[in-house]
């Protein structure tokens, strides 16, 4: 019997990697045939399985924080291809609630670690965007490999959100000439448009701490923005689910850097050959820190339930915790899931990386003796 691990992280317990290690050897006497493959959805945690699966190395690199102070960042890199996490450098986590102002905020940094990562050979990029600070519509990384953008009088603007109403024209003469042989691909989950009710400030301005008048400005600021590159280039993407994503970073990919937006899951198991590892597995062990109403609404474990079930495979899910709306996995593919809580405790405790992994490891031998019982096998 040949089964295949794939299980997210247990976010501030367990990387993939750990998690998938846990099972594995929770179910070694049962099963000598153990393939542990890390995988995550395009967000947290996504360098790391990536960089885990693909035998990456990690790149430190000094960038810079939404509001441009200094700051130390890391990506990974796997021959050509770069992984990376926009949120690293570009992220809302890395401000103080006082310090966050999409109006002065930008992706500065996170351009500043795509320029470094082609600088060290990437050619491809597989990027997750989620969790920003920002709301420039991607010109502050862009700004960082070259691209130029001025007001009406041609000076050269400052790439936050404030000056999107301000730019009038743009130039790529100075843009990385490498950019043209590099390909980027967005995990991206979310379907919003650039701009209106929708879009990437009324929907999130607010998160990033825009009042109800900033996220006006903000939203005026992407109409303009977008009409100044549709009259430039003919280019008309506003429109795109995913556009407005991470304050319109998405569309600024799109629009300058030919990107393809697509869900995380999609674009990693893709990267990993999950697919070919399912069509051989007897049984399928999925799962995250937390089964609940989102996890049926496509992350990794109904991702990957989805991809079992092409080939009518058997896949079970282990969780940190269960909650009451968790019911929907079984209708995205997942067969069965399990808390592998043992016992009344604390958060605290549930999340301490030796009680996690005994826990997994418990759970995942007692529902692999129950898969093999209804085989008809002797665990």
């Amino acid at each position: 019997m040949r089964i295949l691990v794939a299980i997210d992280s247990f976010k501030g317990s367990l990387s993939s990697l750990e998690a998938g290690n846990a099972i594995k050897e929770g179910i070694k006497g049962l099963c000598d045939d153990i393939v542990v493959k890390p995988v995550a959805d395009g967000g947290e945690g996504s360098v790391e399985a990536l960089a885990d699966a693909l035998k990456g190395k990690y790149v430190d690199i000094i960038t810079q924080n939404p509001l441009g102070v200094k700051i130390l960042a890391r990506y990974a890199m796997a021959g050509e291809l770069a992984i990376m996490e926009m949120a690293s450098a570009s992220g809302l986590t890395l401000l103080e609630k006082s310090e966050r102002n999409p109006l002065k905020t930008s992706t500065y940094g996170f351009g500043l670690m795509i320029r470094d990562a082609i600088d060290n050979g990437a050619r491809k990029f597989i990027v997750g965007i989620g969790g920003s600070a920002t709301n420039d519509a991607g010109v502050g990384m862009l700004s960082a490999l070259g691209f130029e953008f001025f007001d009406e009088e041609g000076n050269l603007l400052e790439p936050n959100g404030e000056n999107l109403v301000k730019i009038s024209k743009f130039s790529d003469s100075n843009a990385l000439k490498e950019l043209s042989e590099c390909e980027f691909l967005i995990a991206c989950d979310v379907d919003n448009p650039l701009f209106g009710k929708n879009g990437a400030a009324y929907v999130y301005g607010a998160q990033k701490g825009a009042d109800r008048d900033m996220i006006k400005q903000l939203d005026v600021g992407l109409i303009s923005f977008a009409s100044v590159v549709e009259t430039q280039t003919g280019k008309a993407y506003w429109g795109l689910k995913g556009a407005g994503a991470a304050g319109g970073l998405g569309y600024g990919f799109i629009s300058f850097l030919n990107a393809k937006l697509k869900p995380g899951i999609e674009i990693i198991t893709e990267e990993i050959g999950l697919e070919d590892e399912i069509k051989r597995a007897d049984l399928i062990i999925t799962g995250e820190g937390r089964l609940d109403f989102q996890s049926s609404m496509g992350k990794t474990p109904t991702g990957i339930s989805k991809l079992a079930k092409k080939y009518s495979k058997p896949v079970i899910a282990l969780a940190g915790s269960v909650s009451e709306c968790a019911s929907g996995c079984n209708d995205a593919g997942i067969d069965a899931f399990f808390s592998i809580q043992n016992e009344p405790t604390s958060l605290e405790n549930a999340m301490k990386k030796g009680v996690a992994s005994e826990n997994l490891k418990r759970v995942a031998n007692q529902a692999v003796r129950l898969f093999m019982l209804g085989k008809g096998l002797e665990p």
